[in-house]
């Protein structure tokens, strides 16, 4: 919970009944992996990748991922007062980023906002990995969907703890569908990224994971048409870098 005067995280886990309930086989990057075993995997990707997630973002993304970003929070809109729940937060970057974007002296003086509305807002920040949220309690101190183990499940428990009223948006890496920018977007991503992740992070096999997962992700379209069978209306996305990158955005009524 990120206030004007307090930072405070929480870790995010799966209910344990849904591994007793589910023993199917499902993807983890391009291997086929039991459905309890995948959470305990996509954990250890990232308590080996939490030191240098930030940097190799930069470096992956050549620091587009700040311009996505802040975008995402732009759509957001976010206003001195709310409430946010900001899952598979990560290191807390997006939820930085709002909680900056409530502060900004401009945004209050053209709002007229007071203190105590700037008291009342509240950003959660959940994430099923302990070690990424304490590089985000470092950050307070001085950031998906994609690894969730069911989708239709994330997608409904996002529908369940929002208000009516409330807005989902959704930030991830998809895919590319434009010819010649594809071939590159693939060379980079399977020859690139991986090789990056062993010399700055040491870790080539998380990196590679990172990149087979994203081709795992739905499609835009079919990402759009879950969010829409969870329940939520008015869904639309946005492409950005040609579909390297997708926002999608819906609201509960």
């Amino acid at each position: 919970l990120l206030s004007s005067r307090r930072v405070v995280s929480r870790v995010l886990s799966y209910p344990s009944s849904l591994a007793s309930l589910h023993s199917h086989a499902t993807s983890f990057g391009f291997q086929q992996v039991k459905e309890e075993e995948k959470s305990k995997l996509v954990g250890n990707v990232f308590t080996n990748v939490a030191s240098s997630y930030d940097i190799m973002n930069d470096v992956m993304s050549a620091g587009l991922h700040r311009l996505w970003k802040e975008r995402l929070v732009g759509k957001l809109s976010p206003f001195a007062g709310m409430k946010h729940l900001d899952v598979a937060g990560g290191t807390g970057d997006v939820a930085f980023r709002i909680f900056d974007a409530v502060n900004s002296v401009k945004r209050r003086a053209l709002r007229k906002v007071d203190e105590a509305s700037l008291e009342e807002t509240q950003i959660y920040v959940c994430d099923i990995n302990p070690n990424m949220l304490n590089v985000g309690k470092q950050r307070a101190a001085e950031r998906g969907l994609r690894d969730n183990k069911s989708l239709v499940w994330a997608l409904a428990e996002a529908y369940r703890v929002l208000k009516r009223g409330g807005r989902f948006l959704c930030l991830e890496l998809s895919h590319v569908d434009i010819p010649v920018f594809k071939d590159i977007y693939d060379l980079y991503s399977f020859k690139v990224i991986p090789n990056l992740g062993e010399l700055i992070a040491g870790d080539r096999e998380s990196y590679q994971y990172l990149v087979e997962s994203v081709r795992r992700f739905p499609p835009q379209e079919r990402f759009a048409s879950m969010i829409g069978e969870a329940g939520f209306e008015k869904v639309e996305y946005e492409n950005l870098v040609g579909g390297a990158v997708a926002i999608h955005s819906a609201i509960k009524l």
